[in-house]
């Protein structure tokens, strides 16, 4: 006998070509194989995948499986803890950074709003994403499935919002982010911590109207972009407060400069 079956448990079987059988497939072993390439040989990537259990037993990814085997993947409960270790995961993360590639790029600008390192440049390729993500111990966001299944990528998340709008809380909720946040602590564009600069520093930057109505000043330590509080201060919150609701605010925004 050379048949093994592996069972989907819940969003999992999204990644499926069908879930008609409700999750289980049935599939004849040709080569040595491990739990992981045969998961992903089935449509979902390893960084969905919670919890393993091969004959009843926890396992890891690294599991050969041998004919006849039942295996069961459930995926991560929620929100998603990676500052525990796991079985499938024994190395936590000590902070929420994000990594964010081209396809879901627009995310990146808002966790910045929200205050998360989010590395983000769209010239990357799959390669570069997977050595940074590693290095770095940064979270992938992604509708990429292809890039998920990188082994160098431990910790990741399949976005399955189309829009920024429904990006944002998807991603919040996964990792049961609540706030309060760091709002507008970082460089929209760089990413880099903002730091407090001045007036007088910046004087000859700065509009007339700019120098007369406001004295409280950041800037990036990278772009030297300058920020303040003007008059895109009620429209922006506003648009925040749309996507994750109001009640998760607690900063009021800095006014990036033109």
């Amino acid at each position: 006998m050379t048949l093994c079956s592996i069972t989907f448990q819940g969003e999992l079987k999204h990644f499926l070509a069908s879930d008609k059988d409700n999750g289980l497939i049935r599939i004849q072993l040709e080569r040595r194989t491990s739990v992981k390439d045969l998961i992903e040989a089935c449509g979902p990537p390893h960084t969905e995948v919670g919890a393993l259990r091969i004959q009843g037993r926890p396992a890891d990814f690294g599991h050969i499986v041998s004919p006849g085997e039942a295996i069961e993947v459930e995926p991560h409960s929620l929100p998603m803890n990676p500052f525990h270790a796991t079985l499938l995961r024994p190395t936590p993360l000590n902070a929420h950074r994000f990594l964010v590639d081209v396809n879901v790029g627009k995310l990146a600008p808002l966790l910045r709003m929200l205050g998360f390192d989010t590395a983000y440049d769209w010239t990357w390729r799959d390669r570069t994403i997977a050595d940074l993500a590693a290095r770095e111990g940064r979270i992938v966001l992604t509708r990429d499935q292809g890039l998920l299944k990188r082994k160098k990528i431990v910790w990741g998340k399949f976005i399955w919002g189309r829009s920024p709008d429904k990006q944002l809380p998807e991603v919040l909720d996964f990792f049961g982010l609540t706030g309060p946040f760091a709002l507008f602590s970082r460089c929209l564009r760089c990413n880099a911590l903002l730091e407090e600069v001045d007036k007088s520093e910046i004087m000859h930057r700065l509009e007339p109207k700019t120098k007369r109505y406001f004295n409280r000043f950041q800037i990036c330590p990278s772009c030297r972009r300058i920020f303040w509080r003007g008059s895109h201060h009620e429209r922006m919150m506003r648009s925040i407060a749309s996507m994750i609701g109001p009640s998760r605010l607690n900063t009021p925004l800095m006014e990036p400069s033109r």
